[in-house]
């Protein structure tokens, strides 16, 4: 539909662009605060790494390039930042393949994922979800 716009349908680009990355899963809406923006950047490119949409290498070189920096390196992003690490420095004198290291950085994405899902719950230990803060202060 988007290749077979007339000329006098190019306005209509714009909207029918965006349509097609929503269909394709490559549309992010980021938050207009610049943090969470990051931390929703870091959940969707590793929802990416472990769904197999993004190849382990390049999704944790992004967190590690332009999301952990900026968030001041935070204990969270570390395993992704040491798979991105391994993976862009591998030799194969290491006696570890890249596939092992792409399992390891998918299992990394995959446990960073479940581990923010369960903070925004509220359910991880020493972790209390937004709605629980509010009603504690009441």
């Amino acid at each position: 539909m988007l290749a077979g716009l007339l000329r006098s349908e190019e306005p209509e680009a714009p909207e029918i662009f965006d349509q097609v990355l929503e269909e394709l899963g490559l549309l992010f809406h980021p938050p207009a605060d610049p943090r969470a923006a990051k931390w929703a950047m870091a959940c969707w490119i590793a929802g990416q790494i472990a769904d197999g949409s993004v190849d382990p290498a390049v999704g944790t070189y992004l967190i590690w390039a332009d999301i952990a920096h900026d968030l001041g390196h935070p204990e969270e992003l570390e395993p992704l930042v040491r798979c991105a690490h391994n993976l862009d420095g591998w030799e194969e004198s290491w006696g570890v393949s890249v596939e092992e290291l792409n399992a390891e950085a998918v299992e990394a994405a995959k446990h960073f994922l479940s581990r923010r899902s369960a903070a925004e719950a509220g359910d991880e230990p020493g972790v209390r979800s937004r709605h629980r803060d509010r009603s504690a202060t009441r």
